[in-house]
């Protein structure tokens, strides 16, 4: 019997992850454990008969150790500053793991326990999301047949059309947004690190329709915390990721005022720290996810561009990847993404598809082929131009 558990299996993307992972074949059972019951339960029975709802702290070592025996595979959707304890109740479980992304300095701190996993004979991949996760397997890919990679500027942007829509919504993680919006931007430059300032570096760029003209910023990410040392012998010297959308401008006002803080804060004799404060605040106003009511129709376009030599000529290419909602599951399109590519690399690693050993990131973990004939079954379309063909017109409900 084929059990996946996936932790968080009650927020934003983990849903989605439960609700894709029991519409496959290859699993059984498919558990969605969370720290709020309510949620789990409201995922497990959206995904039918084969998912299976409990409550769990991860911070409890040994009943996290205790769900995951026996499991094909953990799908770790819970809060980034948990992934290292969630990767050693796997390992003391023996369960093959990956998770949606370590915000850069997590990510490094997660690659430390190869040799853990390698003893071990188990595999743990992170950042398998929607960026990271698909954008790393589309980078490498686009990479494989050049002579050399120069530079890499990974470009994510995004646009809503739904109808009615809120002005305000966080469809991932808001803990991690207000990250990202002030802790420093580490980029890839002449073969080293350096900071930038959260949000420097703004430009305009153009995305395939329907996202269009968007201003992107720098932001830290995970990307450049593997692909740099992945494509090191292909000389690659420069290496940023960059987004932008609407709404950005909003997280960058409320991380400067310190919601994002989580040093504890006096309110009329009560103890709370800015964060968690914010966090229920969120929950309170229904602000997590699209509001119920309304069909939801928003866009994410990533667009890799990767200079480089092809045959001794200079070339460039965009990996890209078109991201769209789900309407009909009420899932937004970075919901939809992150929970489907971690439910996709759940079934390649429980099928056998991947059979590499330690903590190995996306690019070098993922067979591309399989990956992307996967997502483009789920309606995410992906593209290398060139030597592909450009991705065609996509139909939107738009006026």
């Amino acid at each position: 019997m084929a059990r996946a558990v996936v932790l968080g299996g009650g927020g934003l993307t983990g849903q989605c992850s439960v609700r894709d992972l029991a519409a496959s074949p290859t699993f059984d059972q498919v558990v969605a454990a969370d720290l709020d019951l309510g949620l789990a339960e409201r995922a497990a029975k959206a995904a039918g008969p084969k998912a299976a709802a409990t409550q769990l702290d991860v911070r409890n070592h040994d009943a996290l150790v205790q769900l995951l025996k026996g499991a094909a595979v953990c799908v770790n959707a819970v809060q980034y500053q948990f992934n290292l304890t969630v990767m050693q109740a796997a390992l003391d479980a023996r369960v093959p793991y990956l998770d949606f992304g370590g915000l850069f300095h997590m990510t490094r701190r997660q690659l430390a326990l190869d040799a853990q996993f390698k003893a071990s004979h188990l595999l743990a991949i992170p950042g398998l999301g929607q960026v990271p996760g698909i954008s790393n397997v589309l980078a490498m890919e686009a990479c494989a047949d050049l002579d050399r990679v120069e530079s890499m500027v990974i470009r994510d942007g995004w646009r809503d059309l739904t109808e009615n829509g809120p002005e305000i919504s966080f469809t991932w993680s808001p803990s991690t947004f207000l990250d990202e919006m002030v802790m420093p931007a580490v980029v890839f430059e002449q073969g080293k690190y350096a900071n930038y300032p959260a949000m420097s570096g703004a430009e305009e760029y153009e995305f395939l329709p329907p996202v269009g003209r968007t201003k992107v910023y720098r932001t830290l990410h995970s990307e450049p915390a593997t692909l740099p040392e992945t494509l090191h012998d292909k000389g690659l010297q420069h290496c940023e990721w960059k987004e932008g959308g609407p709404g950005i401008e909003v997280l960058r006002t409320m991380a400067l005022l310190g919601m994002a803080s989580d040093k504890p804060l006096d309110v009329k004799g009560q103890s709370v720290t800015p964060r968690d404060f914010t966090l229920a605040l969120l929950k309170r106003e229904k602000l997590l996810g699209a509001p119920e009511g309304i069909v939801v129709n928003d866009w994410e376009i990533l667009d890799i561009e990767i200079r480089g030599t092809y045959k001794g000529k200079p070339v460039t290419r965009h990996a890209v990847g078109r991201f769209p909602p789900r309407p009909d599951w009420h899932l937004t399109a970075t919901e939809y993404a992150v929970g489907v590519a971690g439910s996709v690399g759940a079934e390649l690693l429980a099928t056998g598809q991947v059979t590499v050993q330690g903590v190995i990131p996306p690019e070098r973990s993922i067979p591309p082929g399989p990956f992307r004939a996967m997502l483009k079954a789920r309606g995410i379309e992906t593209a290398i131009v060139p030597p592909e063909p450009p991705l065609g017109p996509v139909r939107t409900t738009t006026k």
